[in-house]
């Protein structure tokens, strides 16, 4: 479970971060949580984003999925979506997440797809869809994140 090594974002996104130098793939990692549950996001832009999680090391004590663990794929999607809807002078802090389970997971990889419902100026809001290696749902999520001015949080 290491480092991303796989993410996939527009050539122009890499290219306005790297000019600021900023290392976008450590920024938009799943962070230290995530990678200690073994998320991957595999592709990264404002439009959609892609990640999976495996379902061993992730589960509740009758061996199924735990939901919060799938809240923590969604977060991380979402958030990362999130990011890169508000740009290099925006940071996205979630403010609401909801989660609906509606099937369990006991092994394999689970993968979530984050699409946007609203990107608006000051808030962003992205629908997960969590599925199974069969592309079965196991858990629908909604993400809104706050845009707050990255200036204001340096410190």
């Amino acid at each position: 479970m290491g480092e991303q090594r796989s993410v996939k974002f527009p050539q122009e996104v890499v290219e306005e971060y790297a000019a600021l130098g900023v290392d976008l793939h450590a920024m938009f990692s799943a962070g230290h949580l995530g990678t200690r549950m073994g998320v991957q996001i595999v592709q990264a832009s404002a439009e959609k984003v892609v990640g999976t999680m495996p379902v061993e090391g992730n589960t509740q004590p009758y061996g199924l999925l735990h939901g919060g663990a799938s809240a923590v794929l969604a977060e991380t999607l979402g958030s990362v979506g999130s990011m890169l809807h508000g740009g290099i002078s925006k940071v996205a802090v979630g403010v609401d997440l909801n989660c609906t389970h509606h099937r369990g997971a006991r092994s394999g990889l689970v993968t979530g797809v984050a699409t946007p419902v609203h990107r608006g100026r000051s808030t962003a809001t992205y629908e997960i869809v969590i599925t199974d290696e069969q592309d079965r749902r196991v858990c629908t999520a909604r993400l809104t994140c706050l845009l707050r001015d990255a200036e204001g949080l340096k410190g």
